[in-house]
């Protein structure tokens, strides 16, 4: 069976106030799922449920096509880029990736990391302290980090959040690569974005 992402009847609420209710969505193998809505509408909130970092508070989220996972191991399924997510400062960008292997339960392949950061034009920084990073370098590592251990669901919020123009241009084609060979997730509220993919939720319509 082809992977498959869907929620059912998806909601959240904090401290009574609704943040989103009944959200449907199906996204398969191939395919981009985009998340719209203006600021506060839920964004973040329905991607960190659908990486299993949040809790629903009703509804539910259904990875499909993966046989049989604990849970540590569904999480493995997916990659996240986020503006909120925290590289370390104080280390460098190949420890960085190095840190979140063994945090994985998994050996770094540091030949394969410099060429992870070639990738992201990070590899003549890669064992400079992050914290001289600027901030589109920080979201270029943040890619790194994702698609360290090929993620069969990528999910991207604001994709393209501190990055000039040709950052974008990496982050363009990961999506491009990601789409043929797995699920996209895109959460955004750039309207050159949302008319470019297939699925769609509007939360501005589910709060």
């Amino acid at each position: 069976m082809a992977l498959q992402l869907s929620t059912h009847k998806l909601g959240k609420s904090f401290n009574r106030r609704i943040v989103f209710r009944d959200v449907d969505a199906h996204v398969g193998e191939g395919e981009t799922l985009m998340i719209a809505g203006r600021n506060g509408a839920g964004k973040s909130t329905l991607v960190k449920i659908l990486c299993g970092v949040l809790s629903p508070s009703q509804g539910r989220v259904v990875v499909e096509g993966t046989g049989k996972l604990n849970e540590f191991d569904r999480k493995g399924l997916f990659g996240l880029v986020a503006p909120y997510l925290q590289v370390y400062d104080e280390f460098s960008a190949m420890e960085n990736l190095m840190l979140a292997a063994s945090l994985r339960g998994e050996r770094g392949d540091r030949s394969v990391y410099a060429g992870l950061l070639t990738r992201v034009v990070l590899e003549p920084n890669r064992a400079d302290p992050v914290h001289g990073f600027s901030s589109g370098m920080k979201q270029r590592l943040k890619y790194a980090l994702a698609l360290a251990h090929h993620p069969r669901i990528l999910i991207l919020d604001e994709p393209m959040a501190n990055l000039d123009a040709d950052g974008m241009a990496i982050v363009r084609t990961i999506m491009r690569e990601q789409r043929s060979r797995g699920i996209l997730v895109v959460a955004t509220n750039d309207p050159a974005d949302i008319d470019a993919h297939e699925q769609k939720v509007n939360l501005n319509e589910r709060s």
